[in-house]
């Protein structure tokens, strides 16, 4: 089966040819569970965990996203998700990148379902999340064992369909690595030059996590050029942490887009956030330093109030809204194809 797809690109209805892929988002979630992030609710709002996902509640909801239990899980949605690929595709998208892993409750059944009637290609992934979703019995799978999995998913099929997979992510990382994850880390990197199945890492929340990812990828012989690091925007803070770590040679995610508040909704993480303005000028300065060939970018959908049935701005906010913010900017329309076009492709197609 890899030998067929090298070349190409494995979507949950089967592989395309690079040039059908079109405009890509590279990092979102269709369907998935992250009830394992519910935070606690504002003291302004102690019951928020029980409330309704209503017009009334959008603005309580739109800061504390996380702490409505409702809200953080994305199964149940699979018609609204139909309609926003639908809407998407009508804008001029093709395709996206699906990064739900081994334990975010992933179903390739329901996205083959999403993509036959949406038209959007979907690219679904394989590999572990981070440590706290790990399997009760990780601590004694061995390596060769997640290589495995991680090989049937991509060659024969995943959640015992024969829907197969066409990325190794998101591979879950936290600050500082666990054993068991950096073991997924090398697992994943075995896994790709088995199968020549690109890669995407949910980095942790320290800007020393990157490189240390990296690190660990290639000395198990991971492909640095064929792998994406997602979540930048909420890693590194300055031009000159983005272009040192642009010259280890992987591709660089900005995937928050749409997400415009101010902080971590975890009040234990300690990081601004960037709005969209911020995301799009450090880009920019990304573009000008010569690393157009490495930028990608998406919304990281994770949450149902950032669909547009719930008052959100929906998968086609990139297109209809940051692009034309881009082009105000002074990115030209060559780099923006290459960050939503050109890149995806390069980095989707099966060595």
């Amino acid at each position: 089966m890899a030998h067929t797809v090298k070349g190409r690109i494995q979507t949950v209805l089967g592989p395309i040819e690079p040039q059908k892929l079109g405009m890509t988002l590279t990092h979102e979630h269709l369907v998935a569970d992250f009830s394992i992030f519910q935070a606690p609710p504002p003291k302004h709002a102690p019951h928020m965990g029980t409330l309704s996902l209503t017009m009334e509640n959008l603005g309580l909801i739109r800061q504390y996203p996380y702490s409505l239990s409702a809200n953080i899980n994305l199964h149940g949605e699979e018609e609204h998700m139909g309609e926003e690929l639908k809407f998407y595709k009508k804008n001029g998208g093709c395709s996206i990148v699906e990064c739900t892993s081994l334990g975010l409750k992933r179903d390739v059944g329901k996205l083959r379902k999403i993509s036959m009637e949406s038209g959007v290609n979907i690219i679904c992934g394989t590999s572990y999340y981070i440590d706290s979703t790990h399997p009760s019995d990780m601590d004694t799978l061995t390596q060769e064992q997640l290589v495995s999995t991680m090989v049937h998913d991509i060659t024969e099929g995943a959640d015992g369909t024969n829907v197969r997979c066409g990325v190794i992510g998101e591979v879950g990382c936290s600050w500082p690595l666990t054993d068991n994850e950096r073991k997924v880390l090398k697992a994943s990197a075995a896994a790709q030059i088995a199968t020549g199945c690109p890669v995407i890492i949910h980095p942790g929340r320290h800007t020393d996590a990157p490189t240390e990812i990296i690190r660990v990828l290639q000395e198990a012989g991971g492909d640095v050029r064929a792998t994406v690091m997602s979540h930048l925007d909420r890693t590194f803070f300055s031009a000159e942490e983005f272009l040192e770590f642009a010259q280890l040679g992987c591709f660089l995610e900005w995937d928050f887009f749409g997400l415009e508040v101010s902080g971590s909704p975890w009040q234990s993480v300690k990081t601004d956030m960037p709005n969209d303005a911020a995301r799009i000028n450090m880009i920019l300065h990304v573009l000008q330093e010569g690393h157009a060939d490495q930028v990608v970018i998406s919304h990281d959908m994770d949450t149902k109030h950032r669909l547009m049935h719930y008052g959100g701005h929906g998968f086609s906010h990139i297109l209809l809204n940051v692009v034309p913010m881009m082009l105000r900017k002074g990115i030209s329309q060559d780099d923006i194809n290459k960050i939503l076009i050109d890149n995806p492709r390069k980095w989707l197609t099966f060595n």
